[in-house]
């Protein structure tokens, strides 16, 4: 039985969230090397302490979203049935989690897409959490292929479709008018062509 998050944890995820949108505007507005996180907090209307509470650093709190968004895609693929196909369940976890989103990706996306590819430090950070979901999708591909982790098939087939939605990511953000969706199964279909 599900049971919704108490008034305790609705309260964090309050506060990290008002974090992140505090982080995320300051960014945008004034560029990443210009925020301290002491400008954050008080944005937030939290203290100095509680953002280190929550967040390692001000990168980690401008890509916090990203990181909700693609736990959110992990849940999705390890609910798809077990029947399905690891490949088809991937991409019908993304279309699941792009009709949520009411097939509009919130513009946060966008502009956490085009910081990471001005800034070092989050491009950095950005690289290092998709090598933790990479190995946290390798381990459900292995389980549901009933296949050791450490097999070459659940590793090249979590890191290919990490990558086509890194570069379809970026291709959206260079010309935003065509549809996510449209973008990423185009570079899944790309990638799935052999390279002759």
């Amino acid at each position: 039985m599900e049971t919704m998050p108490g008034l305790r944890e609705r309260k964090k995820e309050a506060t990290r969230q008002a974090i992140h949108e505090a982080a995320l505007r300051l960014a945008v507005e004034h560029g990443l090397d210009q925020v301290t996180v002491e400008a954050i907090a008080d944005v937030a209307g939290v203290s100095r302490r509680t953002f280190s509470n929550y967040f390692a650093g001000k990168e980690d709190a401008v890509l916090y979203g990203d990181e909700r968004r693609m736990s959110e895609l992990m849940d999705e693929f390890a609910a798809r049935p077990p029947e399905e196909p690891s490949w088809a369940a991937l991409r019908a976890a993304f279309d699941a989690q792009y009709e949520r989103l009411g097939r509009r990706p919130d513009p946060e996306w966008a502009a956490r897409a085009r910081l990471a590819k001005k800034h070092p430090s989050l491009a950095a950070r950005q690289m290092a959490h998709y090598s933790t979901m990479e190995q946290r999708l390798t381990g459900l591909i292995a389980e549901r292929e009933e296949i050791p982790a450490a097999s070459p098939r659940p590793r090249v087939m979590a890191a290919a479709f990490l990558t086509c939605l890194r570069i379809a990511t970026v291709i959206w953000t260079e010309d935003p008018s065509r549809p996510l969706n449209e973008i990423v199964h185009e570079v899944l279909a790309e990638y799935a062509r052999p390279f002759r």
